[in-house]
């Protein structure tokens, strides 16, 4: 039962499997292996066993049924389920009353027959890089259950590495989609700013908050974000304007597209495995130039600085009310926050719109832009300190070095999972397009795939049940 959405839906449409069957054993895999992977936080067997009986009697009556029919899926969980409530990964949120709806994305991805079946750990508020939870303990990897899934959508990237889903929603405000996709070795989608609805989902930052799927597949993502993209008047930043069908572009590969590899900071802080797999992925996709934005560094700190304001206004009456009940080190960072001089925020603004005009002037010149998403493979759960570029680092801050340049001028990136040479863990390559041109790098995403380059096997130890 460790499909991909593809295959599981295939499977119910060929008559293969029901979408009851195929339900009870996804939530047999979850329950056999969540102990060990602290993935999961609500399993929702009930609802999901209802959602399958009735996608059965559709298809009993002839009727045509969704792209994504039968395909489980599940959600990090500050997304809002009918019922739950939205924990957000803390203490605090489980106090609230159950969400009356669902969110947006959970009604659409439904809408195109798939079925939830429950919610996934998180870093507390989305405030993290690690998938360390301190109420539910730290998601595990599964390729190395003794090391970290990234975070902060760590439960996402641990339930589909292991195969107990194949879709989950995550999201990314520095990086929390690409940098679990990475360490967990899947794949991630990160949209543009706006393409996909946050209605329904528990925030940090909205000026920087994204949300988007992550697969084992390219094919998955595609289809998802295909079922979920769409106008949204409940999100302030959903635009009116359409989406590019991604799932039909993938089948016409690389020709003609134009790739480059980011330079300056994106090579200075790289380890020898994310070397290697940029590497790779240039060489399989014949990128020989290199391309370079000055004040990346720069870009990455503003980036810290307006997500610490932005999280620490949100927060403010809980930090006064409740801060002994925040995950300490989130609690400072907030609090940092609240104490930010108003014009350092303003500059990081400025330099905001100053380096996405930078970075977008270079797709006059080329297509795709590919760049490591992680400067290692997945650390250790509980290191704190790492080398990097001859210096002794911090590891929760420093993990998202090149995921959050890109969040901070909101383009779209895919994730793909790369196995360097000699090594037992897997890392990711960014894949950047230009804003509303996610067509674009997953269409090299699934190229990458084909031949054989990008792949999301299925952890060893996770493959049967």
């Amino acid at each position: 039962m460790t499909k991909t959405a593809s295959e599981f839906a295939a499977a119910l449409q060929s008559g293969e499997a029901t979408a009851t069957s195929i339900v009870e054993k996804t939530l047999e895999r979850v329950g056999a292996y969540n102990a060990k992977l602290g993935a999961f936080t609500d399993v929702i067997k009930e609802r999901a066993l209802k959602c399958a009986s009735e996608i059965d009697e559709k298809r009993a009556a002839g009727a045509v049924l969704g792209p994504l029919a039968g395909v489980p899926f599940a959600v990090k969980n500050l997304f809002d389920l009918e019922g739950l409530p939205t924990r957000a990964g803390s203490k605090i949120n489980r106090d609230h009353p159950p969400a009356k709806e669902d969110a947006t994305l959970v009604k659409r991805l439904e809408a195109a027959g798939a079925i939830c079946v429950g919610t996934l750990n998180m870093g507390e508020y989305a405030y993290d890089f690690t998938g360390e939870n301190i109420q539910d303990g730290p998601s595990r990897n599964p390729h190395n259950l003794d090391h970290m899934t990234g975070g902060s959508s760590g439960g996402s990237g641990s339930a589909v590495a292991a195969g107990l889903i194949p879709i989950a929603l995550g999201s990314d405000t520095n990086g929390s989609i690409r940098v679990p996709a990475s360490f967990c070795g899947v794949f991630g989608l990160k949209p543009t700013y706006g393409g996909l609805s946050r209605a329904g989902t528990f925030p940090l930052s909205s000026s920087l908050d994204h949300v988007g799927p992550l697969a084992r597949s390219t094919w998955d993502l595609a289809a998802s974000f295909d079922a979920m993209k769409g106008h949204d008047p409940k999100d302030p930043i959903s635009p009116e304007r359409p989406v590019v069908e991604t799932l039909q572009a993938l089948p016409r590969g690389i020709d003609n597209l134009r790739i480059s590899i980011a330079g300056g900071f994106f090579r200075e802080m790289q380890l020898p495995d994310a070397s290697a797999a940029v590497e790779t992925v240039a060489g399989a996709l014949g990128a020989d130039t290199e391309v370079k934005v000055q004040d990346t560094k720069a870009a990455r700190g503003a980036a810290y600085l307006i997500t610490m304001a932005e999280g620490a206004a949100l927060h403010y009456e809980r930090l006064k009310t409740r801060g002994d009940d925040f995950d300490v080190a989130v609690r400072e960072r907030l609090i940092a926050g609240a104490m930010l001089p108003a014009w350092w925020v303003q500059r990081a603004q400025k330099l905001r719109r100053i380096y996405r005009d930078r970075f977008l002037a270079l797709f006059e010149e080329t297509d795709l832009i590919i760049a490591p998403s992680t400067p290692c493979v997945a650390p250790r759960i509980g290191q704190k300190e790492m080398e990097l570029d001859g210096e002794t680092m911090p590891v929760r801050p420093n993990m998202g070095l090149f995921t959050q340049p890109i969040s901070f001028i909101g383009f779209p990136v895919v994730s793909v999972p790369i196995w360097p040479n000699g090594s037992s863990l897997p890392i990711g390559v960014q894949l950047i397009a230009a804003p509303w041109r996610e067509d674009i790098a997953l269409r090299a995403s699934a190229y990458l795939e084909a031949e054989g380059v990008a792949q999301a096997p299925v952890a060893a130890g996770f493959a049967a049940h």
